[in-house]
């Protein structure tokens, strides 16, 4: 049993082959991370469509210009839905700086307030904001506590380390195969098994020996893998540790 805790997913003909090859892989439940309240209704059609999937109400820094006017309550609204049992992906993204810094701080403070609200976890999105990610982070839950997961982790230990602080959880993605992750991967073995989650981010960051081609849910098997050597435990065990994890965090 394993869980592709993060991916994007798209409606198309090739959709039902993705999933049915992900359930034989092992997989029983894939979380489809959504990226913009605009897009929702064809991920909740997936969803209606495939018992396994769920998805997740929010915005993703990069649409930061496109959502100035977003309110906090147009994202509680959004996630008023059994299938959507999270918020996000939302943060912060100053390596590519698709938008004003300004603003993705704007509206990730948004979707911070939308997780307080609604008791769903925050997929937190981080690419080099480690400085501000931590003070936001740490200033809204003194403010008010809320469960969170750091999707992707490839940052520094001072963010796995204020996360953990605040009980949210890690994701390990393809990422921890690459050879020159070493530093991740030494991060993530000091992190607790009872914190831990694995995704693919689909269809991007396919694993070792999957990379460069397109990924897809079914390929959390080889991050499973490679994780349980980094935890230096079974991969069956792994497997059913992230998976009751994934349950607790999302209320499954």
């Amino acid at each position: 049993m394993l869980v592709d805790s993060h991916c994007h997913l798209e409606y198309n003909d090739n959709l039902k082959n993705i999933i049915e090859t992900a359930h034989k892989a092992g997989v029983d439940y894939i979380l489809d991370a959504g990226s913009g309240l605009n897009g929702l209704n064809e991920h909740l059609k997936i969803c209606q469509e495939f018992d396994s999937v769920y998805t997740a109400a929010g915005a993703h820094p990069h649409e930061a210009k496109e959502y100035q006017n977003i309110t906090v309550d147009d994202i509680v609204k959004a996630a008023d839905n059994d299938k959507v049992i999270a918020i996000g992906e939302a943060g912060l993204d100053y390596f590519y700086d698709f938008a004003p810094r300004e603003l993705q701080i704007e509206l990730f403070e948004k979707n911070i307030k939308a997780s307080q609200i609604t008791g769903k976890p925050l997929i937190i999105h981080n690419r080099e904001s480690d400085e501000d990610m931590i003070r936001l982070l740490k200033n809204a839950y003194d403010e008010k506590e809320f469960k969170a997961v750091v999707h992707c982790y490839s940052s520094s230990w001072a963010l796995a380390k204020e996360a953990l602080n605040m009980g949210f959880y890690i994701s390990a993605s393809g990422i921890i195969t690459f050879g020159k992750s070493e530093e991740i991967r030494d991060n993530f073995a000091k992190i607790p098994l009872d914190r831990l989650l694995v995704e693919t981010d689909a269809p991007y960051l396919a694993p070792v020996p999957k990379r460069g081609k397109v990924n897809e849910p079914a390929n959390v098997v080889f991050t499973a893998q490679k994780l349980a050597e980094i935890k230096n435990i079974d991969f069956e065990k792994l497997a059913e540790i992230t998976t009751k994890n994934f349950k607790r965090l999302f209320k499954i």
